[in-house]
């Protein structure tokens, strides 16, 4: 008998063991499915032209700057190694642009790079048309602002606006221009037949947005 409840006794060990395996790997899975998806939702900033920014490279003194400005091309110019693109870089993809520069030039053998913003570029966006309040709005640097963020910044739509025909002109990196039509009338008016898609298009500093005049 008492062999027969050791042997039970070590069984339910054996099962509490395996439940709480599978419990912490079951958190682990949802603290990294988590994770992913709070990293999807974070707004990361990339820097523009005419940034103001400071550099820093650890043990380095003389390569220190401060006030550098990135370049209307996107560039800043550093010493030893000359232009480094930056633009449309986020910070932490900037920092390590730099740090390959300083590598790849032989110039340090294991650099540590840290940038800081100490002034943001002018991020604006304009609209026209059928608004009730155009004109330039600005945009927030690290977060995003959508079409109908916008429109109803600009104070919504006049009562002759063309809401499903809303166009985006928009430069693209490599100079040529793009322009998106879309239609977010029922989406502003609270209907569920509207494109969601297109009132959730994120807009991009230098935007031009037109809301057309219906035709009667």
């Amino acid at each position: 008998m008492n062999g027969l409840n050791r042997t039970a006794a070590r069984f339910i060990r054996d099962l509490l063991v395996l439940a709480a395996l599978v419990g912490a790997m079951v958190v682990r899975a949802q603290d990294a499915a988590k994770t992913d998806s709070d990293e999807k939702n974070v707004i990361v900033y990339k820097i523009s032209p005419t940034d103001k920014i400071s550099i820093v490279v650890v043990g380095e003194a003389d390569l220190n700057v401060g006030g550098k400005r990135v370049d209307a091309n996107g560039n800043v110019n550093l010493a030893l190694v000359g232009e480094v693109k930056l633009a449309g870089l986020s910070v932490s993809h900037a920092q390590t642009a730099i740090e390959n520069a300083y590598r790849d030039g032989r110039i340090l053998r294991n650099p540590q790079v840290t940038i800081n913003i100490e002034e943001y570029a002018p991020r604006t966006v304009s609209v026209s048309g059928m608004v009730k309040q155009p004109g330039t709005i600005n945009l927030p640097p690290e977060t995003t602002m959508t079409l109908k963020d916008l429109i109803l910044k600009a104070g919504g739509f006049t009562e002759t606006a063309n809401g499903s025909k809303v166009r985006v002109t928009r430069v693209l990196p490599d100079g040529t221009t793009r322009i998106f039509t879309l239609n977010i009338a029922s989406i502003l008016k609270g209907r569920d037949t509207g494109n969601s898609a297109d009132a959730t298009f994120v807009l991009e500093p230098g935007d031009i947005v037109y809301v057309p005049e219906s035709i009667i």
